[in-house]
């Protein structure tokens, strides 16, 4: 007779189990169609002689392709944000892997407060929010319709959080390895690019494209401060393709959209390859 109320338990955990994995998967699923749908727009919206919002099977063409060659500005923008990527992305790696060892290394008092300070700052006052006193400092250097200035202002507002981020892959890093480097005469920065350097690798490489990534996509920044449409990289030449009724023309669109995807892509996949990516690096000691 006390078996039977076990088996009753028993059964009841195995129905709950059962529910819940059932629930977890539906949800799972619809999250998954979520993302994959709009991806599957992406990829047959551009071959599609009449692309709509909604996901049908294309009339296929290479007229969008062709139309959009027609465009003086299309391929050099993409040039122009890959030259704003790229430089933006030295640009923090440099400063931050700097930053982030000295603060790593050296007990600077209120050294945790400041770091946080600066992540909490660079949080809440977002770039739309400091956009006006920005735009008032560029042009007060000279620096409107300059790539010089549109570099400054996505690297500052993005060093932060590369500070933050590379700080803990220094900290992983065992100070032995420093010690045995100056026995044989290493300064600090052979120290720091022969011996630090390649063990953060990974937290370098998850920098470099994170970086990218933010600036690929950046609107306001070089809309507010390129006036030239030989400047204006993709995300704000996309901003142009009305028809002449005012709408907006999803051939251009589509199509542009899908050669936009392709560089952050393929550096991902690269880079990724040759460094792979971990949130953690060195080795504990």
């Amino acid at each position: 007779m006390s078996a039977t109320p076990v088996r009753t338990v028993a059964r009841n955990r195995s129905v709950r189990y059962f529910v819940s994995r059932v629930l977890f998967t539906v949800v799972i699923t619809f999250v998954g169609l979520a993302f994959a749908l709009p991806m599957v727009w992406l990829v047959l919206a551009p071959f599609d002689a009449t692309p709509t919002l909604s996901l049908e099977w294309p009339d296929w063409t290479l007229d969008n392709f062709a139309r959009l060659a027609e465009n003086p500005y299309a391929l050099r923008s993409i040039g122009n944000s890959l030259l704003l990527g790229v430089g933006t992305m030295l640009i923090v790696i440099v400063l931050g892997a700097l930053a982030a060892y000295a603060m790593s290394r050296i007990r600077i008092p209120g050294r945790d407060g400041i770091l946080y300070g600066l992540l909490l700052l660079s949080s809440i006052v977002t770039g739309t929010a400091a956009m006006v006193p920005t735009f008032q400092i560029i042009t007060q250097l000279g620096l409107i319709n300059n790539y010089v200035g549109v570099l400054l202002v996505l690297a500052g507002g993005i060093l932060p959080t590369v500070i933050f981020i590379l700080k803990d892959f220094m900290d992983s890093i065992p100070k032995s390895y420093e010690e045995s480097a100056r026995l044989y005469g290493a300064g600090p920065f052979r120290i720091l690019r022969d011996v630090v350097a390649p063990i953060a690798r990974p937290g370098l490489a998850f920098i470099a494209i994170w970086t990218i990534v933010q600036v690929w996509s950046n609107f306001l920044v070089p809309f507010i401060l390129l006036r030239s449409p030989d400047l204006q990289p993709a995300a704000v030449l996309m901003y142009t393709f009305y028809t002449e009724s005012g709408q907006a023309d999803l051939r251009l669109i589509s199509t542009f959209a899908l050669l936009f995807s392709l560089p952050v892509l393929v550096i991902y996949f690269v880079v990724n390859r040759r460094f792979g990516f971990r949130f953690h690096g060195g080795i504990k000691s």
